[in-house]
């Protein structure tokens, strides 16, 4: 009985492409209706787990720059590397105006009102400073690069002209 009841189930089926082999013209066909849309939601990709960054990037101040400034090594402090860097213009940043740094705070720090992670300290100075740093630095690159040219040119001979071109050709194929 139960060979014949598939047989019945099974009998308009075509097994290739699992329609309907013929159609019946009477038959109705049944209403279909729209699966339900998934939400942006249900379709967006699942959030992926990181590991937590060492250190955590503060709350930009338009006006401002921010770098973490080493005050320790191994546990043995640098001073002169955060001399040299409050020469530069850097200044600790204090917890007051970034609030959601109060759990980072290390309580043995010297710098109790500020942000110190890891032996970093959380500076800032202001955007002018960085031009002006940075114009210092590109005017000493172009000092060096003008000495080594001039000292290159030096050992320029009429009868056998050194080239001095600062352009770079990539040439594919025979080369002919």
């Amino acid at each position: 009985m139960t060979d014949n009841l598939f047989d019945e189930l099974t009998a308009d089926i075509d097994m290739n492409t699992g329609r309907d082999a013929a159609p019946d013209v009477g038959r109705e066909s049944p209403v279909r209706t729209r699966a339900p849309r998934a939400s942006r939601a249900e379709v967006e990709r699942p959030k992926v787990w990181q590991p937590a960054s060492t250190l955590p990037e503060p709350d930009k101040q338009p006006g401002y720059t921010y770098r973490w400034v080493r005050v320790s090594t191994l546990g043995q402090n640098d001073p002169r590397n955060l001399s040299s860097a409050m020469r530069e213009g850097w200044e600790p940043v204090s917890v007051n105006e970034q609030p959601r740094f109060k759990l980072l705070v290390d309580p043995d720090s010297r710098f109790k009102d500020n942000i110190e992670v890891a032996g970093l300290l959380l500076c800032k100075t202001p955007d002018e400073f960085i031009a002006q740093r940075s114009a210092h630095f590109a005017a000493l690159t172009k000092a060096q690069a003008d000495s080594v040219d001039n000292n290159f040119m030096r050992e320029n001979d009429p009868r056998m002209p050194l080239f001095s071109e600062r352009k770079s050709k990539t040439s594919f194929g025979s080369g002919t």
